[in-house]
Formats: C-alpha cells, sequence, structure tokens
C-alpha cells in the first residue's frame, strides 16, 4: 500500500480521534462550571449563616406581630397621608435634580460627544462615585450636614441619581445612530446645532423612558431613606415598629403598597406611549 493510501485511511481516525476530545473537553468543562457554582453557593450559604429552621421555630412570633397589627388603624390615614405626599415629593425632586445634573455629566462622559479625553475620564470618575456610594450613605452624609426631615432624602436621591442616570445616559448617546449626527458635520453645523438638531431627537425617548424608570426606582427608595431620618413614610414606619404600634405598622404598609402599585402602572403605561 502507498503511502498516499495510508494517510487517507488514517484522516478519518484522527478525525474521530480529534471529536471525541473536543467532546470530553466540553464535558469536563461543564463539570468543573457546575462544581465551581456548588462551591459559591456552599460558601454563600456558610458566611449568612442560612438557617432554614429558624423560620419554622419563629412562625409563632411572626403570626404573633401580624395578629397584633389587622386590622390597619385606619383612623390615622388622615394623619399618614402627609408623609405619603412627601416620600413622593422626595422621589420627583431627587429624580428631576439627577437628570439636570445627569445629563451634561453624560454628554461628557460618551466617547462620541466627550469634547476631551481628561473631560471624559473626569465625567466618568464622578458618575461612578455618585453610583459606588449608596443612598442610604449619601442620607446619612446629609442628615448630618442639614439636619433631618425630607431635604436630606431629596439630595441622596439626587446625587445616587446622578450615578445611575448619567452612566445609563451615557450609554444610550454612545449607541445612537450616527448617521444625521455626520450628516449635519458635513454640512458646517456648530456643535450646538448638532446636539440640538441630531443628538436630542435621536436619545430623547430612550431618555425620558429611563427617567421614569428611575422614578418608580426612586420612589421604593424614598421610603427606606426615612429609616435614617430623612422624612417620609419610613421614618413614620419606624417610629412607629419602635412604638410597637403594630396597627399603625400595617396602615403604612397598605399606604406604601397602594403608593407603589399606582406609580407602577402610570410609569409603565408613560414608558409604553414612548416605545
Amino acid at each position: 500500500m502507498s503511502d498516499a493510501a495510508e494517510l487517507r485511511g488514517l484522516r478519518p481516525l484522527q478525525s474521530g480521534q480529534g471529536h471525541e476530545f473536543a467532546s470530553w473537553r466540553t464535558g469536563a468543562l461543564r463539570i468543573a462550571v457546575g462544581l465551581g457554582l456548588i462551591l459559591v453557593v456552599a460558601q454563600a450559604t456558610y458566611v449568612v449563616q442560612a438557617r432554614p429552621q429558624d423560620l419554622i421555630t419563629g412562625a409563632h412570633g411572626m403570626a404573633d406581630i401580624l395578629w397584633r397589627a389587622s386590622p390597619p388603624d385606619f383612623g390615622q390615614f388622615q394623619h399618614e397621608l402627609w408623609p405619603a405626599i412627601e416620600t413622593l415629593d422626595i422621589a420627583i425632586f431627587g429624580t428631576l435634580w439627577g437628570v439636570i445634573l445627569a445629563l451634561p455629566l453624560a454628554i461628557f462622559a460618551a466617547r462620541n460627544t466627550s469634547p476631551s479625553r481628561s473631560l471624559y475620564y473626569l465625567a466618568r470618575g464622578l458618575i461612578a462615585l455618585c453610583r459606588a456610594v449608596p443612598d442610604l450613605v449619601w442620607a446619612l452624609l446629609f442628615v448630618t450636614a442639614v439636619g433631618l426631615g425630607p431635604f436630606p432624602g431629596a439630595l441622596a436621591i439626587s446625587v445616587h441619581s446622578v450615578g445611575m442616570l448619567g452612566r445609563l445616559f451615557s450609554e444610550v448617546i454612545e449607541d445612537m445612530d450616527k448617521g444625521p449626527v455626520e450628516a449635519l458635520i458635513t454640512t458646517g453645523a456648530t456643535r450646538l446645532q448638532v446636539f440640538s438638531h441630531a443628538i436630542v431627537p435621536i436619545v430623547l425617548p430612550s431618555l425620558l423612558g429611563i427617567t421614569l424608570y428611575r422614578l418608580d426606582e426612586n420612589i421604593r427608595g424614598s421610603l427606606v431613606l426615612g429609616f435614617v431620618g430623612a422624612g417620609g413614610i419610613g421614618f413614620e414606619l419606624l417610629t412607629a415598629m419602635n412604638l410597637f404600634q403594630y396597627q399603625t405598622v400595617s396602615l403604612l404598609l397598605v399606604i406604601t403598597f397602594v403608593l407603589v402599585t399606582i406609580t407602577e402602572r402610570l410609569s409603565a403605561a408613560l414608558r409604553a406611549k414612548l416605545a
């Protein structure tokens, strides 16, 4: 048999061996990934000291609190209406100023609109700082600076929104269709004209949708900020819990549920119209 014939006979064998090796490698990789995930879940369970049996033994205490919290004390509804409005206004104020401050930062933080590399990295750094620090920590800082009340909560929501909105806005600007922008540039339009006549019309629907979604998130966030003295329903909820006024607590939870549900529906409806 010639050498060429021997090589032709070996090729199918070598091809089959290569396929078997690739299959074996894929299977080994899947097993390794599965074992890695199991180890991650196991260590997380150990670190958080998960004890499912405590839920069973503590069910009686939770049932007792629910029993004492019913029915909700609707006689306090008028008194608790103002904190609910306060919570909503904290979110509105924080979102509004978050948008106002985030938009110019997003322009500087987008590669295709930033006028210089130094401004690009500076804007990215400010956005990262605002986003990295939780709104609860910002609220603690502002409570220390300006005192108790809704104003530090609104400031905390504003600063944290700058980080979240700035990142999302910059990504939208970077991913926009560059055709209209390039067409205006070729006609000799100024940077301001390009921004107002090309960039804004392209990204505006996306920016409005993101803003509405952020408003929805800020309403939930403003509820928690009251726990550190930043006003709203959260502060009333903490006070009622400390005074063991569980029927008032249940009323505040009902108000919170209604407020969040209504804002979610309105936000979803507006986003659907913008889509």
